[in-house]
């Protein structure tokens, strides 16, 4: 049996589902408060002074705290089923049905959250490792569970979901360098849908 890693944002989909999915589900008062608080840090992330990978919890944790969980995953629902089928590339749904076809373990594995990854995953019929959103009480305190699921962290929870030695090939699909440990573990690697040796940064 396989494996079969991939990538959501700009692998599965035409780019970004994190942002979007912020503008979908944060009321028009809580967004403006929070960019106010959090303008800093995302000038900062486009002046490429604060990673990404640092930058999609501060903003998460300004857009949810205090929200009721069953709020956020409610909309999480609502986006997966209204907005993510727009986004979707057919060729990269042809190629993850495919793996399907052949059985093998099929996994997304994202930097985007949860409440609206889980929903997709659901419908159809592939495993989930992402960034989850904690809840408490009822209520989303905003942080995340284990991690921005990116770079190292996105190796670090593959292994921790399977036993890689498992299987007879791993494939891995990703499109930017926050992939790279994800491809890394992977002997079919696949970087913007080439077949590569190793990971090499693109630009």
């Amino acid at each position: 049996m396989n494996l079969a890693l991939f990538d959501f944002d700009g692998t599965i989909t035409t780019g970004d589902t994190f942002t979007p999915f912020l503008r979908f589900a944060i009321g028009a008062r809580r967004a403006v408060l929070g960019g106010l608080l959090i303008s800093p840090v995302v000038i900062a992330n486009r002046f490429r002074l604060i990673s990404t990978t640092k930058t999609r919890p501060i903003v998460a944790r300004a857009g949810f705290q205090g929200v009721a969980a069953d709020t956020v995953r409610a909309l999480g629902r609502r986006y997966a089923t209204e907005v993510l089928p727009t986004l979707v590339e057919p060729k990269a749904m042809e190629r993850l049905q495919w793996h399907r076809s052949q059985r093998d373990t099929v996994a997304i594995v994202s930097a985007g959250l949860d409440v609206y990854l889980q929903p997709w995953c659901e419908v159809h019929g592939v495993q989930l490792i992402c960034s989850e959103l904690e809840e408490r009480d009822g209520r989303m305190t905003g942080r995340y569970r284990r991690g921005d699921c990116s770079g190292p962290t996105k190796a670090r929870l593959i292994r921790a979901t399977f036993d890689l030695a498992g299987f007879e090939n791993v494939y891995a699909y990703g499109d930017t360098a926050e992939d790279r440990e994800m491809l890394a573990l992977a002997n079919k690697k696949y970087y913007r849908w080439k077949e590569i040796d190793r990971y090499q940064h693109a630009g």
